[in-house]
C-alpha cells in the first residue's frame, strides 16, 4: 500500500487536497475491478490530511479542512502533495521554518515529494528546487521565474520530475499527477482505466496550447510600449524592424536590446506571438479556412504559418480549432 500525505496550508485551494483524493480513491475502486481474485486486498493508496499543528487551516474561500494529524506526527509516507494556491501568494517569505525543515528532511530521506499548480511556488520556497526543472500554472511563470530565477522553469510542460521532485503545471493537471503516482505504485492498465473514468485527456503533453498572449507590457519604456502598440496594429502589413527603431528615433541595435530587456522577447519573436494569437483568436471563433487565416495575420505562405504555429502552440491549425473551437461555433 502506497501511503500519500496531502498538506493543507492557509488559503489552499480545495480541488488541490480533495482532487486527488477523489482520483486515488477510484483508483482503489479500479485496482479491485481489474483484479476480482484480490478483493479483500488493502487498497493501493492510503492518504492523510496534515496541517504543520494538526489544527483547521481556513482554505480558499473561507472553508474550513480538518486534517488528520500535524506533520511531525507522520511516522512514514511515500509522497508527499502541496497545494495550489490563488493569487496573493502571501506565504511568499514567510514559510515557518518547521515546514520548511520537514520538508527538506523527508527529501534527504528520498521520499517523492510533489506540487501541483501553484504549488511549486511554495515548494520554490524550501531551496530544494534550485538548479532542478520544474514547472507550474503557465498564468503565473513569468513572475516565478522572477522570484526563483535558481530553478529551471519549463513552463509548457504538464509534469516534471527532476531529483525526487514532481511540479504539475495549471490546476487540472493534478490529473496527470494522479496519473503518474497511479502507474508508479499500481500500474499502467490501471492508470489508463482511472484516467478514461476522470475524462482526463492523456494526449496533452504540454501546456502551450492554452497559453494566452499576456502583451508583455508591465514595464515603464515609454518607447517600448509605442513600439507594442505599432506591432499590434500593423500585423497584416510587412515593414522592416529597423525601420521601426529609427522611427522610434532608437539605432536598430540598440532597440533590439531594449526591447528584449523590456518585455522578455526580441522584437521578432515579440511580433510572432501577437500574430499566432490573432490567429488563435480566428481558429476559436470564426469558420475561416487556414490559407485565409495566414494571410490575414500577417503571413503569405500557410506552410511556414503551420510550422510556426505548431512552434508555439505544439498543435497544428487544424488541431487548435478542433479543441478550442467555441460552443455557438460547433
Amino acid at each position: 500500500m502506497a501511503h500519500i500525505t496531502l498538506l493543507v496550508y492557509p488559503s489552499c485551494s480545495l480541488s488541490s487536497i480533495f482532487g486527488p483524493m477523489d482520483a486515488l480513491a477510484l483508483a482503489n475502486l479500479w485496482q479491485k475491478a481489474l483484479d476480482r481474485e484480490k478483493q479483500d486486498a488493502a487498497p493501493l493508496f492510503s492518504w492523510d490530511i496534515v496541517s504543520i499543528d494538526g489544527q483547521p487551516v481556513e482554505g480558499f474561500g473561507g472553508v474550513s479542512i480538518k486534517p488528520y494529524r500535524s506533520i511531525h506526527e507522520v511516522k512514514e509516507t511515500d509522497f508527499i502533495l502541496l497545494p495550489a494556491f490563488l493569487p496573493p501568494f502571501d506565504f511568499i517569505g514567510k514559510v515557518p521554518g518547521e515546514l520548511l525543515a520537514w520538508l527538506r528532511r523527508y527529501h534527504s530521506q528520498n521520499t517523492l515529494i510533489g506540487a501541483t499548480c501553484t504549488g511549486t511556488f511554495l515548494l520554490a520556497e524550501t531551496g530544494l528546487l534550485n538548479g532542478r526543472a520544474a514547472t507550474t500554472n503557465w498564468v503565473y511563470a513569468r513572475n516565478f521565474h522572477k522570484l526563483y530565477p535558481g530553478v529551471r522553469l519549463e513552463q509548457e510542460r504538464i509534469l516534471c520530475l527532476d531529483g525526487g521532485l514532481i511540479t504539475s503545471g495549471a490546476t487540472t493537471s493534478f490529473l496527470d499527477l494522479c496519473r503518474y503516482l497511479i502507474k508508479k505504485f499500481g500500474s499502467e492498465e490501471l492508470a489508463f482505466c482511472c484516467a478514461k473514468s476522470l475524462l482526463a485527456d492523456s494526449s496533452m503533453r504540454s501546456q502551450s496550447p492554452y497559453f494566452i498572449f499576456d502583451f508583455q507590457k508591465n514595464h515603464t519604456d515609454d518607447k517600448i510600449l509605442e513600439a507594442q502598440a505599432r506591432l499590434e496594429g500593423n500585423l497584416t502589413e510587412t515593414f522592416s524592424l529597423d525601420e521601426l527603431a529609427t522611427g522610434l528615433g532608437i539605432s536598430p541595435r540598440h532597440f533590439k536590446r531594449r526591447f528584449k530587456r523590456a518585455t522578455g522577447d526580441s522584437p521578432l519573436a515579440y511580433l510572432q506571438r501577437l500574430r499566432i494569437e490573432a490567429a488563435k483568436q480566428k481558429l476559436e471563433t470564426t469558420r475561416e479556412t487556414i490559407n485565409e487565416i495566414t494571410s490575414q495575420v500577417g503571413y503569405e505562405d500557410s506552410n511556414s504559418f503551420r510550422r510556426l504555429f505548431r512552434k508555439f502552440t505544439g498543435l497544428s491549425p487544424r488541431e487548435y480549432r478542433e479543441r478550442f473551437t467555441r460552443a455557438e461555433f460547433q
